[in-house]
């Protein structure tokens, strides 16, 4: 067998990763029209941090 059309398991890791990665930023195109109807008054900037910190903490866990 031609190891030119194999895929090894560092491959799929990679394609899951992205796949990941796009599926991540297609939520969260869809969510960003969903929050602006809320209003979190005065913990708007709280709720910024929070999720600040949720999207750096995966963006860590993905690239391992």
């Amino acid at each position: 067998m031609d190891k030119k059309y194999t895929l090894t398991s560092v491959d799929l890791i990679s394609i899951g990763k992205g796949l990941l990665i796009v599926m991540a930023g297609a939520a969260l195109t869809y969510l960003s029209e969903v929050v602006v109807q809320f209003d979190f008054g005065d913990f708007t900037p709280v709720v910024m941090v929070f999720w600040t910190v949720v999207a750096n903490t995966a963006r860590n866990i993905l690239d391992g």
